[in-house]
């Protein structure tokens, strides 16, 4: 039987792609054979009736045209730790190239909020000290007081941490003041074990890779970079075309539901 081996840095011969041997003399198959000692991380949840529901619900939101006065904005945090070099860097010289100590000290650790409207193609980031409720409910106050002052409600997605229920925002607002701003907000909640379904995860994971991805040394520092990264996202309109659908659900996940 013939087949091709995968090789990305394409050092196989024709022959060794064949036969699926390498220059080393070991089969694929061996290289295949079972590995018990090896494992991956994995969150293994079941599928509940729960939290079908949730997934359903927001499947149907994502497929919802573009509305300005009911905007849908995905909300969620990422930490960030603060790393300083203990020595300067040696500067780049004609033939050598910039050195750079390997140890750092910890100066601590920041808070992001993160928003994204994904069929605007516009997004928030807030650098915070913590993710405590008054810190998410300020950041959520931002939201609708700035970009969203005019809109009817926001589509508000968020997973189940503590902080993120209505009932914060009278904790931290009394009940009053909170009743104005929870009456412009539907949440939107995500399955337990289900943040896959928020696209602000997509969003941060863009994040780290083009932003938070090197050594950061000071609070400065870090709020500028992320300005700088949010800036140009914001006019480049980068939206999130989101295409898994309800029928997708069902034929990749259907072997899991349970009743």
């Amino acid at each position: 039987m013939e087949f091709t081996v995968a090789d990305p840095s394409g050092s196989l011969s024709k022959s060794e792609a064949q036969t699926g041997e390498s220059r080393d003399g070991a089969s694929e198959a061996q290289k295949k054979r079972c590995k018990p000692w090896l494992k991956e991380m994995w969150c293994i949840g079941q599928i509940t009736p729960e939290y079908r529901q949730r997934m359903y619900g927001l499947l149907k939101l994502y497929q919802h045209p573009y509305n300005q006065a009911e905007p849908v904005v995905c909300v969620d945090e990422k930490s960030k730790q603060l790393l300083a070099p203990k020595r300067p860097d040696i500067a780049l010289k004609p033939g050598q190239t910039r050195k750079v100590d390997y140890e750092y000290e910890r100066q601590g650790t920041r808070n992001l909020f993160v928003a994204v409207e994904p069929l605007a193609g516009w997004r928030q980031v807030q650098v915070t000290h913590h993710r405590q409720k008054a810190d998410f409910v300020g950041f959520i106050r931002q939201l609708l007081q700035g970009r969203y002052r005019y809109a009817r409600k926001i589509h508000l997605v968020v997973d189940n941490l503590n902080t993120h229920f209505a009932s914060v925002f009278v904790d931290v607002l009394g009940a009053k003041r909170a009743q104005k701003l929870l009456n412009r907000i539907e949440f939107h909640y995500t399955p337990k074990h289900g943040s896959w379904l928020n696209m602000a995860e997509i969003e941060i994971g863009i994040l780290d890779k083009q932003c938070l991805n090197g050594k950061i040394a000071t609070e400065t520092e870090l709020v500028a970079h992320v300005r700088a990264w949010k800036t140009r996202r914001n006019r480049q309109c980068k939206t999130i075309a989101w295409k898994f659908t309800r029928q997708d659900a069902d034929k990749k996940l259907g072997r899991h539901y349970v009743a």
